[in-house]
């Protein structure tokens, strides 16, 4: 996501080193935390879908809602979120789904201890697990607030590390797991947003499925408009509409009279439950 939490040199560094339908039950059976609650029917969206730093006015969301894109992702907290947020509001969310737009929540937690980034929150060995929960907690108040309901999902931004350090790795694994299991506790399904590199390598190679996420947007700028055909792990994974695909970052578009310079996604995954 260019530029959305960090410069865009250190976005380009890190990737160099590390290398519309409503369904019930796609992707749950990966989420091991999910049974003994009731969930609500989730939706999904599969179509193209944007991610920019700063939600758009009203005004650009109207104009951009031309028959391309379908669904756009919105940054609903985290400490280390890059951008303010002026006009993401529970009005802005109920006012653009009325025009037909299906939103991607994104929450920016803690990032890895062996990142070489300076970033505001950064989890540890020993402050993984409790960090994760409180972040998840702390992500499914910010999307109520802004009328994102139970069921819906939040994806969890981790940006690119060094994965064959294992204690780094570990510590990331043990992040994730507490804060999916939390999400889960408030009935909020996990996904993972990370670079098929590093990151995203990282959830989908585990050993241990344990409450990982299961949903997973891979960001892999190869300018290919898909979910499958470059999908780098196992083909019966994340299966049954539960893979987003980053596939074009720094697109400047124009539409309506609106221009927004944005990344592209291919998405065939869960959408926030707004209505």
């Amino acid at each position: 996501m260019a530029g959305h939490r960090q410069s865009k040199k250190f976005r380009y560094i890190s990737w160099a080193v590390g290398g519309a339908a409503v369904v019930a039950g796609a992707g749950i059976a990966a989420q091991t935390s999910m049974a003994a609650t009731t969930w609500p029917a989730q939706k999904t969206f599969t179509g193209h879908a944007f991610d920019t730093c700063t939600a758009p006015s009203l005004s650009a969301m109207k104009a951009w809602h031309d028959g391309f894109y379908g669904a756009a992702a919105v940054y609903v907290g985290g400490k280390n979120r890059g951008c303010n947020q002026p006009n993401l509001t529970a009005s802005w969310v109920k006012s653009v789904s009325s025009v037909g737009w299906k939103l991607i929540p994104i929450y920016v937690g803690a990032q890895p201890p062996c990142q070489t980034s300076s970033n505001p929150e950064k989890l540890t060995a020993s402050n993984a697990a409790s960090l994760g929960t409180s972040d998840a907690s702390d992500a499914v108040a910010k999307a109520s607030a802004l009328g994102i309901k139970a069921g819906s999902p939040i994806y969890l931004d981790m940006e690119p590390y060094d994965t064959t350090n294992t204690s780094c790795n570990n510590a990331v694994l043990t992040y994730v797991r507490a804060f999916d299991k939390q999400l889960r506790v408030k009935t909020y399904r996990a996904g993972f947003y990370g670079f098929t590199s590093s990151s995203a390598k990282a959830i989908a190679t585990a050993k241990d499925r344990t409450d990982l996420p299961g949903n997973l947007w891979y960001a892999l700028w190869d300018k290919k408009y898909t979910t499958t055909t470059d999908w780098p792990w196992g083909s019966t994974q994340y299966t049954n509409h539960s893979r987003g695909h980053q596939y074009m970052v720094n697109s400047k578009e124009t539409r309506g009279g609106y221009t927004l310079t944005v990344d592209r996604d291919a998405w065939d995954a869960p959408v926030a439950i707004t209505g």
